[in-house]
């Protein structure tokens, strides 16, 4: 009997662990050793290894079992309930008592995705139960990141703030007073993208007449958005401030504008028809006047050469088909064209280049060097000399080139032409220097002994008897030259 209590009041005073004294080991390695030692009894607890041994809870029920689950939850829910009528009852207590809720679950089967319960399939199903609370904290954003979209900004701060990129909302300022105070600002910060926005803003919580009004005396906001409108191809509302401002001659633009998007063509004939009479002005009325002009010849010319290239019946059409139409083409190209297919037609069809620069009175030196282009690139030389040839009331002839001759020798060396037609048109060329120039980089070696013997320039004749080849008829041509 003594031997009994003497073991268990060994027991009792007994422990795994050392009381404290000042002759310990203090070193971190004895720390590192009881801190493991720790941290493996804790994962004896939560270890689920002994899932074989049977916990009993107060009822003397087994934790787990379906009956258990039962009336634990019909428990909880009811204690619940009673605490809080009890609760509310003691208002005048600070200790209102919740009902500690007992969890079917272990951390194990939590961790290993085991459930004790069958009517939970999944760990979500089991904490979105309406009959278990959730005490856990709600983790919001710090009030920090909350000034964002703080409403107490000023204009002048909101401006700033979206110079710098970030997210202002201007959804508060409801007033028309704020929103003109923003805009200003915003004009005043001198950045496009702001002002934009802002304009944005406006457009969508303002009336027209309102907004039109207000911007009718703030015109950098107003040129912001004209060419917002502009970009964004908001026809409409364009065209209504446009109209409020009495812009007429724009208003007239705009519209004119719209014959872009206009894809058929005689949808399109027909539209600049109806432009005619708009309020432009007298410049701009002639401009609308020949292109209305310009695109009913196109699609007159186009139908025939359609036709004659498919009946093969023309011969140009066979050497050289098209590669494009016509329709649609600017002045220029639509000279070039009848000058290519069309130039020896007479002056009353409407293909002929002569009726279309008398129709659009186009200046000597665009239809000369359009001609030239043409006929140059067809290596029709006959053409490009009757070009440049005039007659005098004398009857005598004479060559003259408005665009200069100079012009002329390049546009010819582009097409290739032979050395005869480029020494001929060097030779015309008046300023000796530019001539000498011309005919040393295009090779027209008789111009080049020409101008030297002409000029008495035996060094440089000389210097040139070097570029041509040995025993040539120009080497001949420059020996008797120097000998002479």
């Amino acid at each position: 009997m003594s031997r009994a209590r003497a073991d268990e009041e060994e027991y009792w005073h007994s422990s795994k662990f050392r009381a404290f004294t000042f002759d310990d080991e203090d070193d971190e390695l004895s720390q590192l050793k009881e801190s493991k030692r720790a941290v493996n009894s804790l994962r004896d607890i939560v270890d689920d290894d002994d899932d074989d041994l049977e916990r009993v809870s107060w009822s003397g029920e087994p934790v787990g079992s379906i009956s258990w689950s039962i009336k634990e939850t019909a428990s909880s829910s009811t204690s619940s309930l009673e605490g809080r009528d009890s609760s509310l009852q003691k208002g005048s207590s600070s200790y209102a008592a919740f009902p500690k809720q007992v969890s079917s679950y272990s951390l194990s089967s939590l961790f290993k995705g085991r459930n004790k319960l069958p009517s939970f399939q999944c760990l979500s199903d089991a904490l979105s139960d309406t009959g278990v609370k959730n005490y856990a904290p709600d983790l919001r954003r710090p009030k920090a990141e909350y000034k964002d979209y703080s409403s107490d900004w000023s204009p002048k701060d909101t401006v700033r703030r979206m110079q710098r990129g970030k997210v202002c909302s201007l959804e508060r300022f409801r007033s028309l007073q704020d929103k003109l105070v923003l805009l200003d600002e915003a004009v005043a910060g001198h950045d496009g993208n702001v002002i934009t926005a802002v304009l944005i803003f406006l457009k969508r919580t303002l009336r027209r007449e309102i907004l039109f009004r207000e911007l009718e005396v703030r015109q950098v906001a107003l040129c912001h958005l004209i060419h917002f409108l502009k970009e964004t191809g908001e026809q409409k509302l364009l065209l209504d401030l446009l109209r409020f401002l009495d812009r007429t001659e724009e208003v007239a633009l705009s519209q004119y504008r719209e014959h872009l998007n206009i894809q058929d063509v005689e949808k399109r004939r027909e539209f600049l028809k109806g432009c005619i009479g708009l309020p432009f002005s007298a410049e701009d009325t002639s401009h609308i006047q020949d292109h209305y002009t310009l695109l009913e010849r196109q699609i007159i010319i186009e139908a025939n050469d359609r036709h004659l290239e498919t009946a093969g019946q023309s011969e140009i059409f066979r050497k050289y088909p098209r590669k494009a139409s016509i329709l649609n083409m600017p002045l220029v190209t639509t000279l070039f064209y009848s000058c290519f297919y069309h130039y020896t037609e007479a002056e009353g069809t409407f293909s002929s280049p002569t009726n279309l620069k008398k129709t659009f009175k186009i200046p000597d030196k665009q239809y000369v060097l359009t001609a030239l282009a043409a006929r140059a690139k067809l290596r029709a030389w006959d053409d490009v000399d009757a070009l440049f040839t005039t007659k005098n009331w004398l009857g005598y002839t004479k060559k003259k080139a408005p665009i200069g001759f100079h012009r002329v020798v390049e546009i010819l060396q582009r097409n290739n032409a032979p050395v005869q037609v480029l020494q001929e048109y060097v030779r015309l060329v008046e300023d000796v220097e530019t001539r000498l120039n011309l005919a040393t980089k295009y090779k027209c070696h008789d111009v080049v002994i020409e101008t030297c013997r002409d000029l008495k320039d035996r060094i440089q004749l000389t210097a040139y008897k070097c570029k041509v080849e040995r025993g040539s008829a120009e080497e001949e041509k420059i020996n008797s030259v120097l000998n002479n």
